[in-house]
């Protein structure tokens, strides 16, 4: 049987927490952040966390970490 392989995409843009789960970065940051108010700003720059049904397509992607 073949190794199983990690998605490096996946591997970029998700980290696995000490519990289990698996954090995120928040979207709409990139760019047009001058309209955006400070307090909207500040709760971006937290990482999110991923939803339950979406942890057992990362755990199949990175089978590894």
């Amino acid at each position: 049987m073949p190794k199983m392989k990690t998605h490096k995409g996946a591997k970029k843009r998700f980290k696995k927490t000490s519990k289990g789960k698996y954090k995120r970065k928040r979207t709409k940051r990139n760019h047009l952040m001058t309209k955006k108010n400070s307090n909207k700003k500040r709760k971006l720059r937290k990482d999110a966390t991923v939803k339950k049904c979406d942890e057992d397509t990362l755990d199949t992607l990175m089978p590894n970490d």
